[in-house]
Formats: structure tokens, sequence, C-alpha cells
């Protein structure tokens, strides 16, 4: 073959961060070392993959149909690799969750992962809907489990299962427990929500409609946990799903309020580059979420087979 794994990875790496500089970095080159390898790329099939603007590169045609390709021959070699080294699990896989699936699911479902398939070098990164798509829809990571809208055509949106948003308030405010508020008297509360660009926020304002302008946001906090906790604290009432608030409606230390007349479902989806490999770790991780999913017709309803590793945050 006139081409080499490295050669692809350089390639990868500049259509990635849009400079030679920027991707040597990434792989620890020197940048001449970089620039030659993909200088060297180009000269053996007689072909450009880049359109040159000063220091800034941007795949040209050819470079974009080569893209998906190079990734997946690096993505297989990888794969190799592993089995070379003499892993029992998978190569490398890349996951990220939008924070409700993140810190209620996603830790116990890559700990499950990796106790079903030891030597598997899997990471899990939690961030809002936005971020999640967009490192997805930059190859950063294989698979993603978001709880928002994603309208990126480069991405394939698969629904996973369905979520519902509580709205609640501390045990002592006035609204606790009552089950069909006016949403006139909701809006002269203080709201704690999550930050623009999370999914939760986005069902909160889809739900809201024109009420929503109206809104007195006192804080925005990008966790959870900081809106549970200013709530219970007495700063305002909140709007998150109803897996967060779980273990806190059990308890009696947080309380739903009854807003028959809001729609808060939504669902959690599987989001995945329509152009990249699938690998065996992606189709095993995607088979581990459906069947802890499995009968389950909301996601609080899901009771995790992942006892040994532990409760969820509270």
């Amino acid at each position: 073959m006139r081409h080499t794994l490295r050669q692809l990875q350089v390639f990868t790496a500049v259509a990635q961060s849009g400079t030679v500089s920027a991707a040597a970095e990434r792989l620890s080159m020197s940048q001449s070392a970089a620039s030659t390898s993909l200088g060297e790329l180009e000269r053996q099939f007689a072909c450009q993959l880049f359109d040159r603007h000063g220091k800034r590169l941007r795949l040209n045609a050819t470079g974009e149909l080569v893209l998906p390709r190079a990734r997946e021959m690096l993505d297989r070699a990888a794969e190799l690799e592993a089995l070379l080294e003499g892993s029992r699990g998978f190569g490398p896989l890349h996951v990220g969750a939008t924070l409700t699936i993140g810190n209620y699911l996603g830790t116990l479902l890559v700990g499950e992962f990796l106790t079903r398939h030891p030597g598997s070098r899997t990471t899990l990164e939690v961030g809002n809907t936005t971020r999640i798509a967009a490192r997805v829809a930059d190859f950063e990571l294989d698979l993603g489990l978001i709880e928002g809208e994603c309208h990126d055509p480069a991405l394939r949106i698969e629904t996973w299962v369905a979520d519902e948003l509580a709205v609640f308030c501390a045990p002592e405010h006035p609204l606790a427990g009552l089950t069909d508020v006016p949403m006139e008297r909701m809006l002269a509360e203080w709201w704690i929500v999550r930050e623009a660009g999370s999914g939760t926020r986005q069902t909160l304002d889809r739900a809201l409609g024109p009420w929503r302008a109206r809104c007195r946001v006192r804080l925005e906090l990008e966790h959870t946990e900081g809106i549970k906790r200013a709530v219970e604290g007495g700063l305002g009432i909140g709007c998150v799903s109803r897996l967060a608030l779980k273990d806190a409606f059990r308890r009696g230390s947080l309380v739903e309020i009854g807003l028959p007349g809001l729609d808060l479902q939504r669902s959690f989806y599987f989001l995945l580059h329509r152009e990249k490999y699938r690998t065996p770790g992606v189709e095993a991780f995607l088979a581990l979420c459906r069947e802890v999913s499995a009968g389950a017709s909301r996601s609080d309803d899901i009771v995790l087979p992942l006892q040994r590793l532990g409760a969820g945050p509270a």
C-alpha cells in the first residue's frame, strides 16, 4: 500500500483542526514532520485533499470523500491493535452523554460495559446537548447519549427511551404538593433552570411557549444537582428530569408541583455520525443501553441491573 496509517492520522487531524500546526500538536509530532507526512500522501496519489487559505486548510471535494473512509480504517486498525495486544475487550470507545444521562445512567452503563468487556478502553465525556452533538459531528466521540433535539444532517438520531421533566419545589413551599396550579401563579415564582443549549432547557422553553418571556429566571445552572440544592434552599422552583428527582421525591426532600397543562415529555436519544464506522464496541454499548431500558416506559422506570456498582447520585 502506498499510504501509511500515520499519514491518515495526520490527514484526519488536519481535517479536524484546520491547520498543520494544530494537527501536529494533537499527534505529538513536529510541525515539519506533519507537513511532510501530508505532502507525501498527496504526492503519492497526485491529488489535493485540501484547499489552502493562508495557514488554514479546508477539505476539498476529494478530501470530503476520503475522510470517513480514513477514519474507518483508523478505527479498524485500533481494533486490530487491541487484538494483537491480547485485549479481551474492544478497542477505544469514546462515549458522550448529556448531563442528566451522564450523571444518572452513563457512569453505571460504562461501569457495566467494562465489567462485561474487561480490557476495553472506554471514556465518558459529559456535557450539554450542544457540546455532545458538536463532538460527535467532529468525530471526537463515537456515540452520544443526548436528551435534547439535534438537527445536524450529518448526524443520525435514534430514539432510546422516553423521559419527562417535572416541576418541583421545597417541601415547605406554598405550592408543594398542589396538583393543578394555574400558569399565572407559576409565573409569579422565581425559577432555577438549566442553561441555554441543554436538552432540559429546550424542553422547558418549548413547553412554556407563550409564557416563556414572562418566566422569572433567578439562576441558570449547568448542573442538575446544583438546581436541586438551590430549590431545597428555598431560592425558587425548578424543572428537571424525573430521573434526576426519583430519589429526592422518594425521600421527600423535594416535592412535585402539578401542572397538567404543561407538556414536559421528551425522549433520550442515541446520536451517531452517518459517515462513521460503527465498531463492535459501539454496537455492544448500544445493545447494553437497550437491554437496561427494556420494559421501561420512561427513564425513571429503569431498574439498572448494576446494583453491585453502587447507587446513582442522590
